[in-house]
């Protein structure tokens, strides 16, 4: 994993009250895991590549948008995010997609809640600001 990558990942978690984070690069048709905070390793290795549409930052890839998962520790959680989301105790994420200047999405970055709920209108937009700031 890229040292400065992991580095804004940590700073873009502790300004943003994350208690655990992702960066996924688009690379040949999928998503490559390029940095992680507090994931465990096994978690990792099962998000290490991510096929389009599949998991939430799959779906924010198609969708070009953030997208929300709340109360990941339910049992009616999408399989691809729960078993991350217990071993952070994370109740909320959210996964922005990440744009060249030609508009293209050319990463994903995720960020875990320990609390539940939706996230604002407002936060979600300071947020995608702050990960667009991505190296």
């Amino acid at each position: 994993m890229r040292a400065d990558i992991q580095s804004w990942l940590e700073q873009f978690l502790a300004a943003h009250r994350g208690v655990a984070g992702t960066v996924h690069r688009v690379r040949g048709g999928q998503l490559e895991l390029e940095a992680a905070v507090n994931i465990p390793e096994p978690v990792m290795r099962a998000t290490a590549l991510i096929p389009r549409g599949k998991g939430m930052a799959g779906i924010a890839w198609d969708e070009n948008e953030p997208v929300q998962t709340c109360n990941l520790k339910d049992p009616g959680a999408g399989a691809a995010v729960r078993p991350g989301a217990r071993a952070v105790e994370a109740g909320a994420a959210v996964a922005f997609p990440v744009r060249d200047g030609q508009g293209e999405v050319r990463a994903i970055v995720g960020i875990a809640f320990a609390d539940a709920g939706e996230r604002p209108a407002a936060e979600l937009a300071r947020f995608a600001l702050a990960a667009a700031s991505l190296p």
